[in-house]
C-alpha cells in the first residue's frame, strides 16, 4: 500500500501538472510533450514504469510478493493477476506513447514548458522514495511485516483448518489454533 500510495499520488500530480498546462484530460488532445517538456516526460515515464513494476522501482516488490503469496494459495488465481499486470502495463505504455511522442500540437507547443523549481520539488521525492522502496525495500517490509504478523496472530486467520466432502458439502472437519 505504501508503494501504490507513492507511485499513484505521483501519477495523479503528473497529471493534474498536464492538465494545468493543456486544460484537457482527452489523450488525443495530447502527442509529442516529450519535445517540449522532456524532464517532465522524464519523471512521468520513471512513475510510470514504477506503476507497472518494474525492478528496482517500488511496486515491484508489493506486485512479486502479492503473486507469490496467491501462487501458493491459487495459482489458477496468480494466472489471472498476471494477466491483469500485464493488461495495465501494456494501457500504461499505450498512454505514455500517445500521449509524450508523437507529432508535437500547436497547443502542447505554446502550452506545455518544462517542469517548473515548485513542481521539481514536489516531485523529485516521490521520484527518490520509488527508487528508494524499489531498491532496499527491506528497510519497509521489517517494520510492515511485524505489524501484519501481529494483526494475523490476533485475527487467527492464519489457522490450519482440514475440509472434507460431507453429503455433497464441504466441511471443516479439524481447526486448530495450535496454542
Amino acid at each position: 500500500m505504501l508503494n501504490h500510495g507513492i507511485s499513484t499520488g505521483a501519477l495523479f500530480l503528473l497529471v493534474g501538472l498536464l492538465y494545468e498546462r493543456r486544460h484537457s484530460l482527452e489523450i488525443a488532445d495530447y502527442g509529442g510533450v516529450a519535445t517540449v517538456a522532456p524532464w517532465l516526460a522524464t519523471a512521468f515515464l520513471i512513475t510510470t514504469l514504477a506503476s507497472i513494476g518494474l525492478p528496482v522501482l517500488n511496486n515491484f516488490v508489493g506486485e512479486f510478493l502479492v503473486l507469490q503469496g496467491t501462487a501458493l494459495a491459487n495459482y489458477t488465481w496468480t494466472i489471472w493477476a498476471a494477466v491483469g499486470v500485464i493488461f495495465s502495463a501494456c494501457y500504461m505504455l499505450w498512454l505514455y506513447q500517445r500521449v509524450f511522442y508523437g507529432e508535437t500540437g500547436d497547443e502542447v507547443r505554446r502550452r506545455v514548458p518544462d517542469l517548473r523549481p515548485r513542481e521539481w520539488a514536489a516531485i523529485v521525492p516521490l521520484l527518490v522514495m520509488m527508487v528508494w522502496m524499489g531498491v532496499y525495500s527491506q528497510s519497509f517490509l521489517a517494520p510492515v511485516s511485524k505489524t501484519t504478523a501481529r494483526v494475523l496472530d490476533q485475527t487467527r486467520i492464519n489457522v490450519p483448518v482440514r475440509v472434507g466432502i460431507e453429503k455433497g458439502h464441504a466441511v471443516v472437519l479439524e481447526a486448530h489454533n495450535g496454542r
